[in-house]
């Protein structure tokens, strides 16, 4: 027994220790922590179970019979964030390069499959220099075998990747499927083909941050939703996202107790929409004031900022938010925008979290660029997913609401629930201008009658009442009473039971 015991001590010293001191100290060096220092500053202290800490691999080529550490390069199991349970997994580079082999595969997909079936979020801390090249085909069935892993928990758990090192080739296609990807910048990249095989095929000189480094992930191809200064604030700002999000679909969002009021008054919202059309103002400005305590967890804040996306509480309930930012092209919809939104909006209605959108939008933007890169398509799919959501909607206009952008956002017509819009909108097929140049185009040169038919259209469409009159809006709020009506709205729409026509999956405009 006591050899025994000796044994076990000895292994679980060797899995702790993953690649020796001398490569915990490289990784040290580089400003990372160790997979199990990541574990531990992600989850409660003391609340780390372990799954498969002695596992090794099989291969017996090139030379590995010969080299094997306990639990082969990536550490996994459950524990709490914030008394919550979550599954992890997280990627050992001091070991094989955190390369990814058979039973490094085996690891992974036996948490996801616990978490599928117990109904816990999976977080995947990925520090990997890919497929275990000497393993062969047995590598790649491995990746195979988590990506279906993430396929059967898409919309079933919430799954979170954060890339904390080198993710490339077909690695990056598990973090690509999960719902979430946040990085650490000047520390992890992710990309398909490297610099040197671009340099080869294309000729062009590219630096792995250039080509797929956080900024570039976070900022230019929308791949990450955000990047973090180093693993610490990458880790902490992860628990306090994972304390937003259900367990799984079959939970209500957590319900945070708050001191803020549910019905405060927030006065300073009413001179929040410039008086002149023209001026931009922050949307952010109104999220924040209307959720509880001020506290907004944005998503891709750098990336198509002309829409906004994240998470804030609502009298302690999560809720997601989705709005038109009139500072970054005026509000306009287009292709990235359209993407980032109808991803936040498809992920909201999975985990059965209410949706509430604030529209100020002149339109989709218009120019060759939007048209040739398939804007009817991509605008498509931001419609789709309002329109398939079940959750409760909510919606607020603002101020613009024009044309088919105005049946995108959450309209009415969208199943929307409750509909509201402030004194300041304006719901019509397009400016007041606009439509008057076409509707009396034979009076184009005489600017006097243009501008007083403008007038009159202005007073006629580009006010709340003539959308309110056709039951489109359900009321005109004062922007003063925004917060309190958005939770009285919500509190009714709590226990809303809505269930699209059965089918096997829909087919969203990809």
């Amino acid at each position: 027994m006591q050899d025994i015991v000796k044994e076990l001590e000895r292994k679980r010293q060797a899995a702790r220790l993953g690649g020796g001191q001398r490569r915990i100290d490289t990784q040290h060096g580089k400003g990372r922590l160790t997979a199990r220092e990541r574990i531990e500053l992600l989850l409660d202290e003391g609340s780390f179970e372990e799954y498969d800490m002695f596992v090794e691999h099989r291969c017996r080529d090139f030379g590995m019979e010969k080299q094997s550490i306990p639990g082969d390069g990536v550490v996994t199991g459950w524990g709490m964030v914030n008394g919550r349970l979550v599954f992890v997994f997280s990627q050992d580079f001091t070991v094989f390069g955190g390369s990814l082999s058979e039973s490094h595969a085996a690891k992974i997909c036996k948490i996801m499959d616990q978490a599928i079936k117990v109904g816990a979020p999976v977080v995947g801390l990925n520090d990997s220099g890919g497929a275990r090249i000497q393993e062969g085909v047995d590598s790649l069935a491995g990746y195979a075998e988590v990506f279906q892993r993430n396929v059967l928990a898409s919309g079933v758990v919430p799954q979170i990747s954060l890339i904390m090192g080198p993710c490339a080739g077909g690695a990056v296609y598990s973090p690509a499927m999960t719902d979430f990807i946040f990085m650490v910048k000047d520390s992890s990249y992710m990309f398909v083909t490297g610099p040197e095989v671009v340099k080869t095929v294309t000729h062009e000189e590219v630096t792995h941050e250039e080509l797929g480094g956080a900024v570039t992930h976070s900022t230019k191809s929308g791949v990450a939703d955000l990047a973090f200064e180093n693993d610490v604030a990458a880790l902490l700002e992860l628990r306090r996202f994972i304390d937003l999000l259900p367990a799984s679909n079959r939970e209500k969002p957590p319900v945070k107790p708050t001191s803020d009021p549910a019905e405060r008054v927030e006065m300073s919202l009413d001179s929040l929409v410039p008086a002149d059309p023209a001026k931009s103002y922050d949307m952010k400005e109104l999220i924040t004031k209307v959720v509880d305590e001020g506290d907004f967890f944005e998503t891709q804040p750098d990336y198509a900022g002309n829409i906004i996306t994240g998470f804030g509480r609502m009298a302690g309930s999560t809720v997601g938010f989705v709005a038109n930012q009139p500072l970054v092209l005026a509000g306009c919809l287009d292709i990235a925008s359209s993407i980032k939104a109808a991803r936040f909006v498809r992920f909201c209605d999975c985990f059965n979290i209410p949706i509430v959108t604030f529209v100020d939008v002149p339109g989709f933007l218009p120019g060759t660029a939007q048209e040739y890169g398939g804007i009817i398509k991509h605008g498509a799919k931001l419609l789709f997913a309002f329109a398939e959501a079940t959750v409760p909607k909510v919606t607020l206009i603002t101020r613009k609401a024009y044309g088919g952008a105005y049946d995108v956002m959450s309209s009415k017509h969208l199943r929307g629930d409750v509909n509201y819009a402030w004194p300041s909108a304006e719901i019509a097929v397009m400016g007041p201008k606009g439509a008057v140049e076409i509707i009396f185009r034979q009076d184009r040169d005489d600017t006097a009658k243009i501008e007083r038919r403008t007038e009159e259209y202005r007073k006629k469409f580009a006010n709340p009442f003539a959308v309110g009159h056709r039951g489109f809006i359900d009321d005109v709020i004062l922007p003063h009473n925004t917060r309190m009506r958005i939770n009285r709205a919500l509190s009714m729409l709590k226990d809303k039971q809505l269930e699209n026509p059965w089918k096997k999956h829909g087919n969203i405009p990809l």
